[in-house]
Protein backbone atom coordinates (compact mmCIF):
# COMPACT_ATOMS: atom_id res chain seq x y z
CA UNK A 1 0.00 0.00 0.00
CA UNK A 2 1.28 3.41 -1.01
CA UNK A 3 0.72 7.26 -0.64
CA UNK A 4 -1.74 8.17 -3.38
CA UNK A 5 -3.82 4.52 -3.39
CA UNK A 6 -7.49 4.32 -3.12
CA UNK A 7 -8.40 1.89 -0.38
CA UNK A 8 -12.15 0.74 0.12
CA UNK A 9 -12.98 -1.03 3.09
CA UNK A 10 -15.59 -1.32 5.86
CA UNK A 11 -15.52 1.38 8.79
CA UNK A 12 -17.07 2.62 11.90
CA UNK A 13 -17.87 6.62 11.90
CA UNK A 14 -19.13 8.53 14.19
CA UNK A 15 -22.07 10.75 13.07
CA UNK A 16 -24.01 13.59 14.32
CA UNK A 17 -27.99 13.50 14.20
CA UNK A 18 -30.41 16.30 15.00
CA UNK A 19 -33.97 15.56 15.64
CA UNK A 20 -36.76 17.57 14.55
CA UNK A 21 -36.86 19.49 18.30
CA UNK A 22 -33.23 20.44 17.07
CA UNK A 23 -31.29 18.58 19.91
CA UNK A 24 -28.04 17.60 18.56
CA UNK A 25 -27.10 13.80 19.73
CA UNK A 26 -24.09 11.53 18.20
CA UNK A 27 -24.03 7.83 17.36
CA UNK A 28 -21.56 5.62 15.83
CA UNK A 29 -22.91 3.83 12.01
CA UNK A 30 -20.86 1.14 9.77
CA UNK A 31 -20.46 2.48 6.60
CA UNK A 32 -18.19 1.47 3.66
CA UNK A 33 -15.81 4.28 2.86
CA UNK A 34 -13.17 4.95 -0.47
CA UNK A 35 -10.00 6.89 1.00
CA UNK A 36 -7.37 8.22 -1.19
CA UNK A 37 -3.95 7.12 1.11
CA UNK A 38 -2.63 10.30 2.67
CA UNK A 39 -0.97 8.47 5.63
CA UNK A 40 0.26 4.77 6.49
CA UNK A 41 1.38 3.67 10.22
CA UNK A 42 1.98 0.32 10.58
CA UNK A 43 1.95 -1.20 14.44
CA UNK A 44 4.17 -4.40 13.71
CA UNK A 45 3.13 -5.47 17.70
CA UNK A 46 -0.71 -5.44 17.02
CA UNK A 47 -0.21 -6.52 13.42
CA UNK A 48 -2.74 -3.62 12.45
CA UNK A 49 -2.66 -1.27 9.71
CA UNK A 50 -3.77 2.34 10.26
CA UNK A 51 -4.40 4.13 6.77
CA UNK A 52 -5.40 7.72 7.26
CA UNK A 53 -6.89 9.72 3.83
CA UNK A 54 -9.89 11.78 2.53
CA UNK A 55 -13.06 10.81 1.29
CA UNK A 56 -13.87 10.02 -2.73
CA UNK A 57 -16.68 8.95 -3.08
CA UNK A 58 -20.31 10.10 -1.93
CA UNK A 59 -21.12 8.63 1.21
CA UNK A 60 -24.42 9.46 2.86
CA UNK A 61 -22.51 9.61 6.53
CA UNK A 62 -19.28 11.07 5.08
CA UNK A 63 -18.60 14.51 3.00
CA UNK A 64 -16.41 14.77 0.38
CA UNK A 65 -13.13 15.90 1.27
CA UNK A 66 -13.58 14.84 5.10
CA UNK A 67 -10.49 12.53 6.96
CA UNK A 68 -10.95 9.27 8.58
CA UNK A 69 -8.52 6.92 9.50
CA UNK A 70 -9.20 3.00 8.72
CA UNK A 71 -7.31 0.32 10.54
CA UNK A 72 -6.55 -2.93 8.93
CA UNK A 73 -5.67 -6.29 10.34
CA UNK A 74 -5.42 -10.00 9.18
CA UNK A 75 -8.76 -11.84 8.09
CA UNK A 76 -10.84 -8.20 6.83
CA UNK A 77 -11.76 -7.29 3.50
CA UNK A 78 -10.68 -4.96 1.62
CA UNK A 79 -10.29 -3.26 -1.91
CA UNK A 80 -7.10 -1.64 -2.95
CA UNK A 81 -6.41 0.49 -6.13
CA UNK A 82 -3.40 1.74 -7.79
CA UNK A 83 -2.98 4.15 -11.15
CA UNK A 84 -0.45 1.55 -11.92
CA UNK A 85 0.05 -2.45 -10.64
CA UNK A 86 3.68 -2.83 -11.12
CA UNK A 87 5.89 -6.46 -11.62
CA UNK A 88 7.31 -5.85 -8.35
CA UNK A 89 4.01 -4.88 -6.36
CA UNK A 90 2.37 -7.75 -8.24
CA UNK A 91 4.97 -10.61 -6.97
CA UNK A 92 4.89 -9.35 -3.47
CA UNK A 93 1.57 -9.96 -3.14
CA UNK A 94 1.95 -13.63 -4.45
CA UNK A 95 4.78 -14.05 -1.87
CA UNK A 96 2.34 -12.81 0.97
CA UNK A 97 -0.18 -15.18 -0.08
CA UNK A 98 2.15 -18.05 -0.86
CA UNK A 99 2.34 -19.61 3.06
CA UNK A 100 5.38 -21.13 1.88
CA UNK A 101 7.25 -17.70 2.00
CA UNK A 102 5.95 -18.03 5.69
CA UNK A 103 9.33 -17.52 7.75
CA UNK A 104 9.18 -20.01 10.72
CA UNK A 105 12.21 -18.81 12.83
CA UNK A 106 12.78 -17.36 16.28
CA UNK A 107 16.05 -16.69 18.51
CA UNK A 108 17.29 -16.06 21.62
CA UNK A 109 20.24 -13.62 21.35
CA UNK A 110 21.90 -13.41 25.15
CA UNK A 111 24.84 -12.32 27.03
CA UNK A 112 25.10 -12.73 31.16
CA UNK A 113 22.13 -10.07 32.02
CA UNK A 114 20.76 -9.51 28.73
CA UNK A 115 18.76 -11.55 26.62
CA UNK A 116 16.50 -10.67 23.02
CA UNK A 117 13.71 -13.03 22.14
CA UNK A 118 12.92 -11.96 18.04
CA UNK A 119 10.88 -13.96 15.96
CA UNK A 120 12.28 -13.77 12.33
CA UNK A 121 9.86 -13.37 9.46
CA UNK A 122 10.32 -13.34 5.83
CA UNK A 123 9.85 -9.27 6.04
CA UNK A 124 10.98 -8.25 9.33
CA UNK A 125 12.50 -9.05 12.99
CA UNK A 126 10.47 -8.62 15.47
CA UNK A 127 11.92 -8.15 18.77
CA UNK A 128 9.16 -9.95 21.25
CA UNK A 129 10.74 -9.98 24.55
CA UNK A 130 13.79 -7.93 26.34
CA UNK A 131 14.87 -9.80 29.72
CA UNK A 132 17.62 -7.45 31.42
CA UNK A 133 19.23 -9.05 35.13
CA UNK A 134 22.12 -7.08 37.18
CA UNK A 135 24.95 -10.15 37.75
CA UNK A 136 27.18 -9.62 40.32
CA UNK A 137 30.77 -9.84 39.38
CA UNK A 138 32.22 -13.37 40.77
CA UNK A 139 34.34 -12.58 44.17
CA UNK A 140 36.91 -14.73 45.28
CA UNK A 141 35.91 -17.44 47.42
CA UNK A 142 32.08 -16.31 47.01
CA UNK A 143 30.25 -16.77 43.84
CA UNK A 144 26.84 -17.15 45.43
CA UNK A 145 25.60 -14.43 44.59
CA UNK A 146 27.14 -14.52 40.74
CA UNK A 147 25.59 -17.65 40.59
CA UNK A 148 21.72 -17.23 42.06
CA UNK A 149 21.45 -13.87 39.99
CA UNK A 150 22.29 -16.07 36.80
CA UNK A 151 19.91 -18.74 37.92
CA UNK A 152 17.35 -15.70 38.12
CA UNK A 153 18.39 -14.66 34.79
CA UNK A 154 17.97 -17.81 32.68
CA UNK A 155 14.49 -18.93 34.52
CA UNK A 156 13.80 -15.12 33.34
CA UNK A 157 14.92 -16.01 29.45
CA UNK A 158 12.91 -19.48 29.67
CA UNK A 159 9.22 -18.21 30.73
CA UNK A 160 9.84 -15.33 28.22
CA UNK A 161 10.62 -18.12 25.34
CA UNK A 162 7.23 -20.03 26.52
CA UNK A 163 5.58 -17.01 26.52
CA UNK A 164 6.45 -15.17 23.15
CA UNK A 165 7.53 -18.56 20.93
CA UNK A 166 4.71 -20.41 19.34
CA UNK A 167 6.23 -24.04 18.91
CA UNK A 168 3.70 -25.46 16.61
CA UNK A 169 4.93 -22.78 13.94
CA UNK A 170 8.36 -22.14 14.77
CA UNK A 171 10.81 -25.05 13.52
CA UNK A 172 14.12 -23.75 15.06
CA UNK A 173 15.07 -21.83 17.86
CA UNK A 174 18.40 -19.76 17.14
CA UNK A 175 20.40 -19.65 20.58
CA UNK A 176 23.65 -17.17 20.28
CA UNK A 177 26.01 -16.16 22.63
CA UNK A 178 29.43 -15.26 23.18
CA UNK A 179 31.43 -17.90 25.19
CA UNK A 180 30.06 -20.14 27.06
CA UNK A 181 26.85 -18.28 27.62
CA UNK A 182 24.70 -20.60 25.19
CA UNK A 183 25.35 -24.01 26.20
CA UNK A 184 25.00 -22.98 29.95
CA UNK A 185 21.64 -21.44 29.32
CA UNK A 186 20.29 -24.83 27.16
CA UNK A 187 21.77 -26.87 29.99
CA UNK A 188 19.73 -25.12 32.47
CA UNK A 189 16.25 -24.83 30.39
CA UNK A 190 16.48 -28.41 30.03
CA UNK A 191 17.39 -29.80 33.27
CA UNK A 192 14.26 -27.66 34.43
CA UNK A 193 12.20 -28.90 32.04
CA UNK A 194 12.95 -32.78 33.13
CA UNK A 195 12.66 -31.57 36.72
CA UNK A 196 9.29 -29.49 36.22
CA UNK A 197 7.76 -32.18 33.65
CA UNK A 198 7.86 -29.44 30.68
CA UNK A 199 6.60 -31.95 27.99
CA UNK A 200 6.80 -28.60 25.29
CA UNK A 201 10.19 -28.21 26.00
CA UNK A 202 11.50 -31.52 25.95
CA UNK A 203 9.24 -32.54 22.65
CA UNK A 204 10.85 -29.50 20.84
CA UNK A 205 14.20 -30.05 22.28
CA UNK A 206 15.69 -30.89 18.81
CA UNK A 207 14.55 -27.23 16.89
CA UNK A 208 16.85 -25.24 19.48
CA UNK A 209 20.18 -24.60 17.83
CA UNK A 210 23.31 -23.41 19.28
CA UNK A 211 25.37 -20.91 17.41
CA UNK A 212 27.92 -17.70 18.29
CA UNK A 213 27.17 -14.22 18.55
CA UNK A 214 28.93 -11.53 19.87
CA UNK A 215 26.58 -10.30 22.46
CA UNK A 216 23.36 -10.21 23.34
CA UNK A 217 22.26 -7.70 21.42
CA UNK A 218 19.69 -7.12 18.23
CA UNK A 219 22.32 -6.83 15.83
CA UNK A 220 24.12 -9.89 16.67
CA UNK A 221 21.42 -11.70 15.08
CA UNK A 222 23.12 -11.10 11.58
CA UNK A 223 25.91 -13.11 12.49
CA UNK A 224 23.61 -16.15 13.85
CA UNK A 225 21.97 -16.29 10.61
CA UNK A 226 25.61 -16.24 8.77
CA UNK A 227 26.89 -19.00 10.58
CA UNK A 228 26.70 -21.47 7.79
CA UNK A 229 25.42 -24.51 9.80
CA UNK A 230 22.37 -22.04 10.63
CA UNK A 231 22.03 -21.04 7.02
CA UNK A 232 22.12 -25.35 5.82
CA UNK A 233 19.47 -25.45 8.28
CA UNK A 234 17.00 -22.11 7.50
CA UNK A 235 17.89 -22.77 3.49
CA UNK A 236 13.82 -22.53 3.34
CA UNK A 237 13.52 -19.36 4.54
CA UNK A 238 13.82 -16.07 2.87
CA UNK A 239 15.93 -14.29 5.76
CA UNK A 240 18.49 -16.24 5.73
CA UNK A 241 18.88 -16.26 1.81
CA UNK A 242 18.76 -12.36 2.76
CA UNK A 243 21.34 -12.17 5.28
CA UNK A 244 23.60 -14.42 2.79
CA UNK A 245 23.10 -11.97 -0.24
CA UNK A 246 24.17 -9.38 1.82
CA UNK A 247 27.45 -10.92 3.22
CA UNK A 248 28.61 -12.05 0.09
CA UNK A 249 28.29 -8.51 -0.95
CA UNK A 250 30.37 -7.10 1.79
CA UNK A 251 32.97 -9.90 1.17
CA UNK A 252 32.75 -9.21 -2.46
CA UNK A 253 33.44 -5.53 -1.26
CA UNK A 254 36.42 -6.23 0.53
CA UNK A 255 38.44 -8.55 -1.98
CA UNK A 256 37.04 -8.10 -5.33
CA UNK A 257 35.56 -4.36 -5.28
CA UNK A 258 35.25 -3.96 -8.97
CA UNK A 259 32.37 -6.64 -8.31
CA UNK A 260 30.57 -5.06 -6.03
CA UNK A 261 28.79 -1.52 -6.35
CA UNK A 262 26.12 0.33 -4.51
CA UNK A 263 24.06 3.51 -5.25
CA UNK A 264 21.28 3.82 -7.93
CA UNK A 265 23.65 5.80 -10.83
CA UNK A 266 26.73 2.47 -10.27
CA UNK A 267 24.39 -0.32 -10.49
CA UNK A 268 22.20 0.83 -13.15
CA UNK A 269 25.44 1.47 -15.07
CA UNK A 270 26.48 -2.45 -13.90
CA UNK A 271 22.97 -3.06 -15.56
CA UNK A 272 23.68 -1.61 -18.78
CA UNK A 273 27.06 -3.65 -19.17
CA UNK A 274 24.25 -6.79 -18.23
CA UNK A 275 26.91 -7.79 -15.30
CA UNK A 276 24.65 -7.97 -12.65
CA UNK A 277 24.61 -11.45 -10.65
CA UNK A 278 22.94 -10.72 -8.03
CA UNK A 279 20.41 -7.17 -7.03
CA UNK A 280 19.90 -6.15 -3.57
CA UNK A 281 17.76 -3.61 -3.19
CA UNK A 282 14.93 -2.13 -0.28
CA UNK A 283 11.14 -2.74 -0.22
CA UNK A 284 11.85 1.29 1.14
CA UNK A 285 12.56 2.39 -2.29
CA UNK A 286 9.55 1.64 -3.90
CA UNK A 287 7.39 3.41 -1.90
CA UNK A 288 8.22 6.18 -2.75
CA UNK A 289 6.22 9.61 -3.05
CA UNK A 290 7.99 10.38 -6.50
CA UNK A 291 6.00 7.93 -9.35
CA UNK A 292 8.74 8.76 -12.15
CA UNK A 293 11.78 7.38 -9.18
CA UNK A 294 9.42 4.72 -7.98
CA UNK A 295 9.16 3.32 -11.68
CA UNK A 296 12.71 4.10 -12.32
CA UNK A 297 13.52 1.03 -9.63
CA UNK A 298 11.00 -1.08 -10.51
CA UNK A 299 12.48 -0.97 -14.35
CA UNK A 300 15.81 -1.59 -13.18
CA UNK A 301 14.79 -4.83 -11.40
CA UNK A 302 12.82 -5.47 -14.84
CA UNK A 303 15.85 -5.67 -16.30
CA UNK A 304 17.83 -7.86 -14.08
CA UNK A 305 15.31 -10.22 -14.26
CA UNK A 306 15.45 -10.36 -18.27
CA UNK A 307 18.94 -10.60 -18.06
CA UNK A 308 19.16 -13.74 -15.89
CA UNK A 309 20.09 -12.11 -12.58
CA UNK A 310 18.71 -13.12 -9.45
CA UNK A 311 16.83 -9.86 -7.11
CA UNK A 312 16.90 -9.78 -3.49
CA UNK A 313 13.94 -7.63 -2.21
CA UNK A 314 15.13 -6.60 1.34
CA UNK A 315 12.36 -5.38 3.90
CA UNK A 316 13.95 -2.16 5.81
CA UNK A 317 11.67 -3.89 8.62
CA UNK A 318 14.42 -6.62 8.48
CA UNK A 319 18.01 -6.41 10.29
CA UNK A 320 19.59 -7.70 6.98
CA UNK A 321 17.72 -4.53 5.38
CA UNK A 322 18.48 -1.81 7.93
CA UNK A 323 22.34 -2.67 6.93
CA UNK A 324 21.05 -2.22 3.00
CA UNK A 325 19.69 1.14 3.72
CA UNK A 326 22.99 2.36 5.03
CA UNK A 327 24.38 1.20 1.52
CA UNK A 328 21.46 3.46 -0.04
CA UNK A 329 19.23 0.90 -0.16
CA UNK A 330 20.59 -0.76 -3.56
CA UNK A 331 23.41 -2.70 -4.10
CA UNK A 332 24.93 -5.35 -6.46
CA UNK A 333 27.28 -8.27 -7.35
CA UNK A 334 28.71 -8.03 -10.17
CA UNK A 335 29.24 -11.51 -12.75
CA UNK A 336 32.60 -10.22 -13.96
CA UNK A 337 35.04 -7.00 -13.15
CA UNK A 338 33.93 -3.87 -14.48
CA UNK A 339 36.84 -1.84 -13.20
CA UNK A 340 35.78 1.37 -16.25
CA UNK A 341 32.66 2.16 -13.57
CA UNK A 342 34.69 3.15 -11.11
CA UNK A 343 36.86 5.01 -13.34
CA UNK A 344 34.12 6.87 -14.94
CA UNK A 345 32.94 7.94 -11.10
CA UNK A 346 36.44 8.88 -10.17
CA UNK A 347 36.95 11.16 -13.12
CA UNK A 348 33.59 12.39 -12.82
CA UNK A 349 33.95 13.55 -9.36
CA UNK A 350 37.25 14.76 -10.62
CA UNK A 351 35.66 17.09 -12.60
CA UNK A 352 33.07 18.31 -10.02
CA UNK A 353 36.25 19.32 -7.83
Amino acid sequence: MQVGDSLRASTIRKVQTESSTGSVGSNRVRTTLTLCVEAIDFDSQACQLRVKGTNIQENEYVKMGAYHTIELEPNRQFTLAKKQWDSVVLERIEQACDPAWSADVAAVVMQEGLAHICLVTPSMTLTRAKVEVNIPRKRKGNCSQHDRALERFYEQVVQAIQRHINFDVVKCILVASPGFVREQFCDYMFQQAVKTDNKVLLENRSKFLQVHASSGHKYSLKEALCDPSVASRLSDTKAAGEVKALDDFYKMLQHEPDRAFYGLKQVEKANEAMAIDTLLISDELFRHQDVATRSRYVKLVDSVKENAGTVRIFSSLHVSGEQLSQLTGVAAILRFPVPELSDQEDDSSSEED
